[in-house]
């Protein structure tokens, strides 16, 4: 960022300079033109001149004669080089002797070439014929033209001309005028002898210097733009260019000084522009550097970037093509597969099997088979397949249909024992699952996983023997009656299992459940393997109609055999067995949703029943806790801490381990697992797939309808001493750190990643809820220990107010309740945190002085003396000095900077400072009240002073007081309680 902003820097110095510099040369030229412009003197006169003819060939102009661009440049290089007037002088001169001795191409000097002329445009003349001009010294109009004529002697400067080139048109005559470097004997010397004008023209009469009357005309042409081509050529054929050189030099020597005065006087702007201009180019020099090298580390760093992008593009394309292949690969080797466990099956002489592959390969593999070869194989082979099958199929009907339902219930416990096996390994392969990460996650080592596969074969297993069914209706359809044999069979299959759905009447549902299940589980796979197996024996349709025959008798049973029901673990029985008949019957197809449905409207009655359960065992563990400390041995830490997560700290503690909880916190803990368990038990394999949601419904429901209550109820209790109000409090709080606890093990039993319950919106309601409980145990907790300390400090009703003597001691019922305030707070120190045992410590104190105000504006207290203020005054120091020990002792002080224990008792305190104060009346200062008396208020201070008596009023007292002078104290008091008249 740093070398952009000089960069910048850098290129907007350059363009600004460079702007600078531009438009500093364009108003330094633009302003020496005019100048010189308005320098140049205007004018003609006439002469006599013959002027001769030139040919049209030889043309020139005053911009190729005419260097002064040329030395214009070379001057302003002079200027820039160098800053003093003397040596800029220097330069001028010596720069103009080499410029005069420096020659055109074409011979001619370019220094000293113009002279200009007019001629009148409405007379024709020639050049030849004309042999002088009359000079009339008359202006004339600029817009009027004239005509110059020399007379010339001219011999070899002719053909010299024609070197040098001239042109003449019929307004203006140019001449340039130049001094051949080559040395020409036969050159003769021009000069101009005479002009005459013809018409008025501007002239100007003036000379400067002693110059003479042709150098004013020459610089009146030269002024006004004339063409000097034709005085030039009239001088070259005169013979005598000597005297118009002669003159040329002068006006050369005149402009020059112009000129150089004219860079005189601007020169040191044009110095600094130039300067400028350099560091302008420094700078742009500098950047230049810059961005060259940063270019080029661009190209290199792009180029190394190319060469990897390429070589990624590569490997893309090789990743590519290699997944496609192992794609390719991947589904011919399972077509394969089915292929051979298809060719073992019709090798064995199981048809079903085989059937099964044939038609698992025809629906998913057939047209996704990549090879054509193999395809074509296949697509081949299947038909064959089936004709073979066919043909081995018939069967007698009639015994093997009394057969069939005498199995039926063998192969329908057979067929869940299966389902539970299955569901078993599930669970265990799961918890392996879960176990590993976790200890993969912790570090623990490297495992090695295994895939165990056990193929089970139906027909063996189950032992269906089918060949008696498949042979009769191969045979009743080879007679011609398929039909018939078909009807046959349906209607006798439905009598089967109208007979099979009733319940027994003699024996429990409880006890006969299993039985009744498994003789409908085997009938519907005895039916499913008739239909997938027997062709169009049984249509699809009719298995429909048995299954919602049976579905609806079913469900109906399963209704009013749980409505009956009051315990929950019977129906969680039940509800296990007809789940595994779900999971039996899904895998041949069947809709077992509406049966699962029935357990799902089941499950708030048996959660109920789960929850009656739990509050009971909850109760009896709070009943029978003492309410104690556990001291726990090594081998019992784990169990009662580090299951639950309850430990404070991850290093192992000293043993044996004194825990901040009783015994009531392990037990509620196993009870809530307990329940997770069984409720996760009755969830899982229902309807719902997901049903964390639901688990976490029923433990909040467990956590705040049943164990806050039971918690808040026993914490309320008037049995409930402080002690155990103390050691539940710190229960509860550890019973909502358990919380946690509680949703790990919902979420591990639900198989809901731990990364899901991290999120907030996953918390437990029933956290807010004991920490709100665990608040209310405290507030519980504080009532308690102020009602102690009110039958402490009820005996403040036996002092005697109007004592004459001070008592030098604290007083007997102030020592116990600072005893019983010291026992509290240790005991809170112990088990509680110590944000806790700082809100009691605040409470109780602020109780005691809340005790001794009421006390003081109780209407059973008349009045008292100062004698009695003293003694509140010692039991006060005696409390204060315990608040400063037990705040700073315990490390309060460094949590709460601001705070002390010492601040509740500020407004007794301030009362006791200002009734013994000697200026009571100061009170009513508003500058001494809010730095002394801050805290009191002026109605309750009104009431206490006018209880207020100085001294007693005893016999003696009375007599003391009777002749003597009121004291200064007293007459202050009596002013405080006059104006706190007057203020309320």
């Amino acid at each position: 960022m740093k070398n952009k902003v000089i960069k910048e820097n850098k290129c907007q110095r350059c363009s600004r300079g460079l702007t600078r510099f531009l438009n500093k040369l364009k108003d330094f030229y633009v302003k020496s033109m005019t100048e010189l412009a308005y320098k140049v003197e205007s004018g003609c006169g006439p002469t006599d001149v013959n002027v001769s003819t030139l040919p049209k060939s030889f043309s020139t102009t005053s911009r190729r004669l005419s260097n002064s661009d040329q030395d214009l440049a070379e001057l302003v290089k002079i200027a820039s080089r160098r800053g003093l007037s003397k040596k800029v002088e220097f330069e001028l001169q010596s720069h103009q002797r080499s410029t005069h001795g420096r020659v055109s191409i074409h011979g001619v000097p370019h220094r000293r070439s113009m002279g200009m002329g007019k001629i009148d445009e409405d007379k024709d003349y020639d050049i030849n014929e004309i042999d002088s001009f009359d000079l009339i010294p008359i202006k004339y109009p600029r817009s009027k033209s004239h005509t110059i004529s020399k007379n010339v002697e001219c011999s070899n400067s002719a053909s010299w001309i024609s070197k040098s080139g001239c042109y003449c048109d019929h307004r203006l005559l140019i001449l340039i005028v130049s001094q051949s470097n080559q040395s020409s004997s036969t050159q003769q010397p021009f000069s101009v002898l005479s002009v005459t004008m013809n018409a008025k023209m501007r002239t100007r009469n003036v000379t400067e210097n002693g110059d003479s009357f042709e150098d004013s005309i020459l610089m009146t042409l030269i002024g006004n733009g004339e063409d000097l081509g034709p005085m030039v050529r009239h001088s070259f054929e005169m013979g005598k260019p000597e005297n118009l050189l002669h003159q040329l030099k002068n006006v050369v020597k005149k402009k020059e000084v112009e000129i150089e005065d004219l860079c005189k006087l601007h020169y040191e702007e044009f110095i600094v522009a130039v300067d400028e201009l350099r560091g302008v180019l420094v700078d742009a020099e500098e950047l230049k550097g810059e961005l060259a090298s940063d270019n080029f580390r661009l190209q290199e760093i792009g180029s190394a970037l190319l060469i990897r992008l390429e070589d990624l593009l590569e490997s893309y394309s090789i990743k590519k093509n290699i997944t496609e292949a192992v794609k390719m690969s991947k589904v011919c080797v399972e077509v394969m597969d089915l292929c051979i466990q298809c060719n073992k099956h019709i090798s064995d002489d199981q048809f079903y099997p085989a059937l099964k592959a044939i038609d698992q390969i025809e629906k998913n593999y057939m047209k996704n088979i990549p090879v054509k070869t193999l395809r074509n194989s296949i697509e081949k082979r299947v038909p064959v397949i089936k004709n073979h099958i066919e043909k081995k199929i018939c069967g007698e009907i009639n015994d093997w249909l009394v057969h069939i339902r005498s199995t039926s219930r063998d192969i329908g416990q057979k067929a869940i024992g299966f389902a539970s096996l299955a569901r078993q390994r599930n669970e265990d392969m799961l918890s392996r699952q879960k176990k590993a990460e976790e200890e993969s996650s912790l570090g623990l080592g490297d495992f090695t996983y295994s895939l165990d596969v056990e193929e089970i074969d139906e027909n063996s297993v189950l032992k269906i023997d089918l060949m008696p069914l498949y042979r009769a209706y191969y045979i009743h359809i080879c007679l011609g009656i398929g039909d018939q044999f078909r009807e046959y069979y349906y209607k006798n299959r439905m009598l089967q299992l109208s007979s099979d759905l009733q319940v027994s009447s003699v024996q429990h549902f409880l006890g006969s459940h299993q039985t009744y299940l498994a003789q409908i589980a085997g009938y519907f796979i005895v039916e499913d393997r008739v239909l997938r197996t027997a062709g169009d024996l049984l249509l699809a349709n009719q298995v429909e109609v048995m299954w919602e025959t049976a579905v609806a008798k079913l469900t109906l049973t399963l209704e009013n055999q749980f409505s009956q029901m009051d315990t929950a673990s019977h129906l969680l029985l039940v509800k296990d067995y007809v789940t595994l008949l779900g999971s039996t019957l899904r895998q041949y197809g069947y809709d077992v949703g509406p049966i699962l449905d029935t357990l799902t409207n089941s499950r708030d009655k048996y959660h109920e029943l789960l929850l009656a359960e739990c509050k009971l065992q909850i109760k009896d563990a709070i009943i029978n806790d003492d309410c104690k400390q556990m001291v726990l041995k090594e081998s019992e830490y784990p169990s009662n801490v580090l299951c639950f997560h309850l430990q404070s700290s991850d290093i192992m503690p000293a043993f044996p381990y004194v825990a901040p909880f009783s015994s009531m916190v392990p037990d509620c803990c196993r009870i809530v697992r307990s329940f997770i368990q069984d409720s996760v038990n009755y969830l899982s394999y229902g309807g719902q797939t997901n049903f964390f949601d639901f688990a976490r419904k029923y433990l909040d429901k467990l956590l705040i309808d049943v164990l806050n209550q039971v918690l808040l109820s026993t914490i309320k209790s008037s049995n409930t001493g402080v002690s155990q109000a103390i050691q539940i409090a710190a229960n509860i709080s550890f019973l909502e750190r358990a919380c946690d606890y509680f949703l790990q093990t919902a979420a591990k039993q639900c198989g809901i990643p731990a990364r899901i319950i991290a999120r907030p919106q996953t918390t437990l309601m029933a956290k807010m809820v004991l920490k709100t409980s665990r608040d209310e145990s405290y507030h519980a907790l504080l009532d308690l220990v102020n009602n102690k300390l009110t039958k402490y400090l009820s005996l403040m009703e036996n002092v005697n107010w109007i004592i004459d003597d001070v008592a030098q001691h604290k007083s007997e019922y102030m020592n116990e309740a600072v005893i019983y305030l010291d026992t509290i707070l240790s005991t809170a120190q112990q088990i509680l945190p110590i944000d806790v045992m700082y809100k009691i410590g605040n409470g109780a104190l602020e109780h005691v002085n809340n005790s001794y105000m009421d006390t003081l504006l109780s209407d059973s207290l008349k009045r008292f003396t100062a004698s009695a203020v003293m003694g509140i005054n010692n039991d006060l120091k005696s409390l204060e000095q315990f608040a400063d020990e037990k705040f700073h002792g315990t490390g309060l002080n460094e949590i709460y900077k601001e705070g002390s224990f010492k601040g509740c008792l500020v407004e007794i305190r301030q009362l006791v400072n200002l009734l013994l104060s000697s200026q009571p009346e100061n009170f009513m200062n508003p500058v001494i009240r809010m730095k002394n008396y801050n805290t009191l208020d002026y109605k309750k201070l009104g009431i206490i002073c006018e209880k207020y008596k100085d001294s007693p009023d005893g016999l003696f007292g009375s007599l003391s007081n009777r002749g003597g002078k009121q004291s200064n104290r007293k007459k202050s008091m009596d002013v405080l309680k006059r104006r706190l008249k007057e203020f309320n």
